[in-house]
């Protein structure tokens, strides 16, 4: 059994001193949070966090989770359309590989695989494609 002051542990509630004898487990556990809390602050601190996205009403969904309006919907759609039209008009290699690498996700080195080439090959088709598109895209701006 150890004794501990509550004030120490406790600002915010106790304003005077309060001894209280406990299990030394429990002094352990309660004397491992005031050094983590304690650490945490100076982490803030150091580093000029102010504002913890555990504080207040929803403000973690708030800065996570952003509703588009309708008009940036309609706008990303309209610009969905013209990418995938500028690839269309691509060489029917450079269409597939551009199209397999930017919108399927598949590695340059699979696609490789997949078509018996060089990854260089592929990543200098896939270079072309691109600046071909960045061509084709500023044109029709």
């Amino acid at each position: 059994m150890k004794e501990i002051n509550l004030r120490e542990f406790y600002p915010e509630m106790y304003h005077n001193d309060y001894f209280i004898n406990l299990p030394d487990e429990i002094v352990d556990v309660l004397e491992e949070y005031r050094r983590k809390e304690i650490a945490y602050h100076r982490r803030t601190y150091r580093h000029k966090a102010q504002y913890s996205l555990d504080f207040g009403n929803n403000i973690e969904c708030e800065a996570v989770l952003v509703t588009p309006t309708l008009q940036e919907i309609v706008e990303q759609h309209m610009e969905e359309e013209r990418v995938y039209e500028a690839i269309s008009t691509l060489p029917e290699k450079q269409r597939q590989r551009v199209y397999a690498h930017f919108i399927l996700g598949i590695s340059m080195a699979d696609i490789s695989r997949m078509e018996g080439t060089s990854v260089s090959m592929v990543h200098e088709s896939i270079h072309r494609g691109l600046r071909r598109l960045k061509k084709i895209l500023d044109e029709k701006l």
